[in-house]
This record gives structure tokens, C-alpha cells and sequence, in this order.
């Protein structure tokens, strides 16, 4: 996976993303934004926010910044907070979710929507993630992990391959990625069709980390 390929990807997307995905991840996003119990005059930022189907989900009185890679994903989500009068949303911005452009701890939430498994380099989306939350802030993640039955865990690993070409990893592994990122998750839960999909809720756990950091720099 790498930047352009997700890009072409979403491109070839856009136009029936809704269609393809709307309905079915639709419990996912609602159980996400219910879990995340955003309060009057939060600062929540949506990584990933494709055409924008989770915005009119937030509650009015919170300010929500979304961020994504794929222009034609922009143009859609734009299209539906002019449409609905989504005023509760700020701002949507073209970003590399990797390499965001905000400062630190600009934001009370971080969420990322089925993104995990795409980006090409998930442990920096959460390094990312951090940054930008404030200390102790929380982190909310929704991601297809590979399944723990035998059978169907073959068959993502066969499709593997087709990473590119999908948009997503179907093999992407809950146990490596949680090594990989050190979250500090206080939340596991099932959602979407037959539970084939994970909400994590994680504390923001940088000055923790950052403190192993310094110890480990100074030893």
C-alpha cells in the first residue's frame, strides 16, 4: 500500500462509495460516535472522512474537522455538509493522515473510520493521532481485522495480495498492530454485519510514552 495507490483506489470509489458502503458500515459509525460522548464544544477530528456520511451523526453543539487523501471523497463529503446544513463541521481538508498539518493537541477526539488497514504506514497514523489529541484526550478507531477463524483467516490472507488493488489489507493483523502502536485501549467492541469489525476506544497515552522516551534516552 502507498499514498498514490489509495488515492486511485478512492478515486475509482467515490462516485458509488455510498452505495457499496452506506448501509454497511452504517452500525459502526453510529456505535463509534455514540461511544465517543462528545461533549458541548469539543474539537473532534474525523481521519479519513471519505465522502462524509458519519458528519450529520455528530451532535450540533461540537466542532468536527474532517481530513482525507482522495480528492473526488472531498468534493462528496462537501456536497452533503452544504446539502444538510452541516454547521457543526468546520472544516474538511485534502491531508495526509500520516504527516497531519495541525498542531499539537488541537483537538479533544481522534477518530479514524476504516482507515487503519489502509493507510501504508498505520503505526504513524496513530504517532499522528496522538500528536494531535490533547494529553489524555481519547482515540477511537473502527478497522476490519483479520478474523480469528481458520477458515476465514485463509481466505484473507489469499486475497492478501490484492492489497492495491482493494485499498485495504485484509490480513491486517489486531495483535501486531496493537504491538506496533503501543495504544492504550480500555475498549474492544464487535460491530457492523456478523461483528467482522472492531471499535477500539483508547486513552491518549503520549506523555506516558514520551516520558519511557526520555527515560530510555537518558539510561
Amino acid at each position: 500500500m502507498d499514498i498514490q495507490s489509495v488515492e486511485k483506489v478512492y478515486r475509482r470509489y467515490a462516485q458509488r462509495y455510498d452505495f457499496y458502503f452506506g448501509a454497511l458500515f452504517e452500525p459502526g459509525r453510529r456505535a463509534v460516535i455514540e461511544q465517543m460522548n462528545c461533549r458541548p464544544g469539543e474539537r473532534i477530528l474525523e481521519v479519513g472522512v471519505g465522502t462524509g456520511l458519519s458528519l450529520p451523526l455528530y451532535p450540533r453543539d461540537v466542532h468536527v474537522t474532517g481530513i482525507d487523501v482522495s480528492d473526488e471523497m472531498l468534493a462528496r463529503a462537501r456536497a452533503r455538509v452544504e446539502g444538510e446544513g452541516l454547521h457543526h463541521v468546520t472544516a474538511l481538508h485534502k491531508m495526509n493522515a500520516e504527516q497531519m498539518r495541525f498542531a499539537d493537541d488541537s483537538f479533544d477526539k481522534v477518530v479514524a473510520m476504516y482507515v487503519a488497514s489502509v493507510v501504508p504506514h498505520p503505526a504513524r497514523l496513530v504517532d499522528e493521532m496522538r500528536r494531535v489529541c490533547r494529553p489524555e484526550g481519547e482515540l477511537y478507531i473502527v478497522n476490519h481485522f483479520q478474523h480469528s477463524n481458520p477458515v476465514v483467516g485463509g481466505v484473507e490472507r489469499l486475497i492478501a495480495p490484492l492489497s492495491r488493488l482493494l485499498g485495504f489489507r485484509p490480513d491486517f493483523s489486531l495483535e501486531n498492530f496493537l504491538d506496533q502502536t503501543g495504544l492504550d485501549v480500555v475498549e474492544q467492541t464487535p460491530v457492523n454485519l456478523f461483528d467482522y469489525w472492531t471499535m477500539l476506544r483508547a486513552r491518549n497515552n503520549k506523555n506516558s510514552l514520551q516520558g519511557d522516551a526520555a527515560l530510555f534516552a537518558t539510561a
